[in-house]
């Protein structure tokens, strides 16, 4: 059985979990070894099932509890060369495994393919996960859509995607200038409308559930990240339930599993 959710996700901390046949990766590790372990214990999972800690990049919502987590379970940590050059604060590891290029990283029966994604890192990444002959995918902290994003993430069965933030509450919002034009700038983070233009993309390419990610607690809501994001599926021809299944990762606690209905 495969399962695919996140365990956190926003900018207070995110960590996803996917399992397949008792092995389990995580995509970053962005909240506490405390609370990681809490929810290993609530699922009954083994850490030492877990074969590998993937980060996405280096800022710390990502990396928080990564090296606490590999030292104490002896888990691996893989990351791109250029986010372990900014990845200091995580301490020593039990592995520290880094790619240059995005080719496919093996796992038995699972297989990961890193991708670049525009954001204001050193060399960030998001992941593609096979198994079973399908595809899953984790994009989140992106600038803008770009084609190698479109290449990765078409023909995924299920995606975790970044909904970071409404137009109209980040402009009228209380950040300052400088913080507002990174996160609307093209190594900043995505808005709803772009996010559901590339889920309508996805939909029309085989996608059946969409989880939306990454969401600011200043300037957005998951209510308004699930209909913006849902208007644009329905302005495409698609119906929410029938077509595809979305809805909004939670930002402290643990999604429900979006493989299970396929």
């Amino acid at each position: 059985m495969i399962s695919f959710k996140t365990i956190a996700s926003g900018s207070s901390g995110n960590c996803v979990i996917f399992s397949y046949n008792n092995k389990k990766i995580l995509i970053d590790c962005g909240i506490s070894g405390k609370k990681l372990i809490a929810f290993l214990n609530e699922e009954n999972i083994n850490p030492a099932d877990i074969q590998s800690i993937l980060i996405t990049h280096e800022h710390i919502d990502h990396i928080k509890g990564a090296g606490i987590i590999s030292r104490k379970f002896n888990i691996p940590i893989i990351a791109s060369k250029g986010t372990w050059r900014g990845m200091s604060a995580i301490g020593t590891t039990a592995k520290r495994i880094e790619f240059e290029d995005n080719r496919e990283i093996p796992f038995g029966d699972i297989k990961i393919t890193p991708f670049s994604i525009p954001h204001d890192a050193i060399q960030p990444t998001g992941f593609v996960i096979k198994a079973e002959d399908k595809k899953f995918a984790v994009a989140t902290d992106i600038g803008h859509l770009t084609k190698e994003i479109a290449y990765n993430l078409v023909g995924c069965s299920a995606v975790v995607i970044e909904a970071n933030y409404d137009e109209t509450m980040l402009k009228n919002g209380r950040y300052p200038q400088m913080l507002k034009r990174r996160i609307a700038g093209n190594n900043g983070h995505l808005n709803n409308k772009d996010t559901g233009k590339l889920a309508g993309y996805l939909v029309k390419n085989g996608t059946k559930r969409i989880l939306l990610g990454h969401l600011s607690n200043e300037n957005n809501s998951p209510e308004i990240a699930f209909e913006e994001v849902a208007k644009e599926l329905e302005f495409q021809g698609f119906k929410i339930g029938k077509d595809v299944l979305l809805s909004v990762a939670p930002r402290y606690d643990a999604s429900e599993n979006i493989c299970k209905s396929l």
